[in-house]
């Protein structure tokens, strides 16, 4: 293994992939920016995989991004390698989360605010650092995060630059769960295996509709899904029979 490399393991519907720069705190390399979409665009092609996880390595998420050539920085503005990972990950079409230990800061944070969930552990930190820098955080990525935690909370992270722990995280909505460190990765295992026996259907619908990305073409589309796959006679069926739906919806090729 190098030493700065994203790792890929698919274990049935649960494909993980994992910030591995244990030198740099598992630091995002431009190398590592540019590799993310490629290996997103696979797994996405997958229809095996239904849920994905992201995480770091050896007990920390991602403690920020390589600053690398800082002129090649400052003229990339919101066309960075950077913006273009977070985005490729915000528009995954199956569920994401982050699995956070550790640092979870600059763009490590980034990336987990991408993601649709976000469990840590009591020992996870997160931060972001723009003001200490001099940069002005991108416009995408500002929205995300304020869209998550709401305008205030958002303008006091970006404002101070301060690290908060997972508490903190938890109440102002950075994160959905906190628990030991220990039971991280049983949760984390518990929570996309009950997203990958739902219908993937309703899973997928209420991502896009989450998120803002469906007009009213896409929505009737949708619909017109329920009626035609008999998902929802089958989800029906399986309640009244008391025993788990059998549900075989799978996503058409990607628009």
């Amino acid at each position: 293994m190098s030493d700065a490399e994203l790792t890929v393991t698919v274990t049935g519907p649960v494909a993980t992939v994992v910030i591995h720069n244990p030198a740099r705190r598992n630091a995002m390399t431009p190398a590592m920016w540019r590799r993310l979409p490629v290996l997103l665009d696979g797994l996405e092609a997958d229809p095996a995989v239904r849920v994905l996880v992201l995480t770091g390595a050896g007990g920390t998420f991602c403690a920020g991004a390589d600053l690398g050539d800082l002129d090649e920085l400052l003229a990339a503005g919101d066309g960075s390698i950077a913006v273009a990972a977070e985005e490729r990950l915000a528009a995954f079409g199956r569920p994401t989360v982050a699995a956070i230990e550790g640092a979870c800061v600059g763009g490590g944070c980034q990336l987990a605010v991408a993601c649709d969930l976000r469990l840590a552990a009591v020992d996870a930190r997160f931060g972001v650092p723009p003001a200490r820098l001099g940069l002005v955080y991108p416009v995408p990525t500002t929205r995300r995060l304020a869209g998550l935690v709401g305008p205030s909370a958002a303008k006091h992270l970006l404002f101070t630059g301060d690290l908060v722990d997972a508490d903190r995280a938890l109440r102002i909505g950075l994160v959905d769960e906190v628990l030991p460190a220990a039971a991280l990765a049983d949760r984390v295992a518990a929570l996309t295996a009950t997203i990958a026996e739902r219908s993937r259907l309703t899973v997928t619908a209420a991502k896009e509709i989450v998120d803002g990305r469906v007009d009213a073409d896409r929505i009737a589309w949708w619909h017109a899904q329920v009626r035609d796959s008999g998902e929802a006679r089958e989800g029906v069926a399986a309640a009244n029979e008391r025993r788990p739906p059998r549900f075989d919806w799978s996503p058409p090729a990607p628009r």
